[in-house]
């Protein structure tokens, strides 16, 4: 029997072990990219079955009109997210699977050492030591403990760090186009949440409703010194608004694991390089803001995770005439859409 051959993009080291640990009886013909996947690269993916995306890869009509014509059918994300591909233009040209659940405590654990590592100045403290430099001038932190957290997305990610909060005692306020039944959770309007939170925590998917949700106007009606946290997509962030928020030293801090133009920059050393992003260097600047590089996701399991639910989706949908992790414009869209996920979106 012929191999199903799998066209990978954006392939880091990370990526090849664990995809590689996942297929190690050799039931795949895996093709290792280092390029991302765009309308210059797509050329690449002639000659498989599938192609495997992650969050930076560009899957628009361009894309998409080419992969169907070379045959391709499936659209395999290694990722949660699926903002970067036009799923309705897929639609009864390429199916679209996804990776809903690789490790949500990865995610909302990287958001709580973003916040740690913040409001405790460890990142600070790292770095003076390593010089041996003791004093503790300029180190003063907060306690969490009582403090307001407000949660936007309250999925699997978000009420796990709902959770993490608790465990510090802090009081959780949440908002969520679609509350959590039964969950305990004190649900709010963005305004109140707006008002109320000293730490804002951002565990939402980015839509076309939400892109730059937090803007100017809803930056001020914020507590002054709040903090924000994404380890999301960074457009749910209008990033020219932040800086002018923390240089008006309306925010407080700010935690970044996304930003909303990284899919050029991160996950490449630029060490050696002018990095020709204005906003992206001031930020980076600034005393108060940390950013990591969409690393949130990182950790063994969470890659193991990813490794086998993604082969899992291209052995099922090409075993069986149904893929439970399917993605279909239509779902959540059309009121009278009956997809239960038991047959092929189309």
């Amino acid at each position: 029997m012929t191999k199903l051959k799998i066209a990978f993009f954006d392939a880091k080291e990370y990526d090849r072990q664990s995809f590689e640990a996942s297929n190690k009886d050799g039931e795949f013909e895996i093709m290792f990219f280092e390029t991302r996947l765009t309308p210059n690269t797509v050329k690449l993916a002639e000659g498989a079955d599938v192609v495997c995306v992650f969050v930076n890869d560009d899957i628009n009509s361009f894309v998409i009109d080419k992969l169907y014509e070379m045959g391709i059918r499936l659209i395999a994300l290694r990722c949660a997210g699926y903002n970067n591909v036009d799923v309705q233009y897929a639609y009864g040209k390429v199916h679209v699977v996804r990776v809903p659940a690789y490790s949500p405590y990865a995610v909302a654990e990287h958001a709580m050492a973003l916040l740690l590592t913040s409001i405790r100045r460890i990142h600070k403290a790292y770095i003076r030591t390593k010089d041996f430099n003791f004093r503790l001038e300029g180190l003063t932190g907060f306690d969490l403990h009582g403090k307001t957290v407000g949660v936007i997305g309250t999925g699997k990610i978000g009420r796990i760090f709902i959770d993490i909060c608790r465990g510090f005692g802090m009081n959780v306020i949440a908002y969520d186009k679609f509350p959590a039944k039964d969950s305990g959770i004190e649900y709010v309007s963005l305004e109140e949440l707006w008002s109320r939170a000293d730490i804002i925590s951002l565990h939402c998917p980015l839509t076309d409703e939400n892109r730059h949700m937090i803007n100017s106007e809803t930056i001020a009606q914020m507590k002054k010194g709040v903090v924000i946290i994404n380890t999301s997509r960074g457009a749910l962030i209008d990033t020219e608004a932040l800086v002018e928020g923390i240089k008006d030293r309306k925010i407080g801090a700010a935690c970044l694991d996304v930003y909303e133009e990284e899919s050029n920059i991160f996950f490449h050393d630029y060490s050696n390089h002018i990095v020709n992003d204005d906003v992206l260097a001031r930020l980076i600047s600034m005393p108060n803001v940390i950013v990591t590089s969409h690393q949130a996701f990182l950790t063994a399991e969470a890659l193991s995770n990813i490794a086998d639910t993604t082969l899992n989706n291209v052995r099922e949908f090409f075993s069986t005439d149904k893929c439970i992790n399917e993605v279909c414009y239509k779902c959540g869209q059309i009121t009278d859409c009956k997809q239960l996920h038991d047959h092929k979106c189309f």
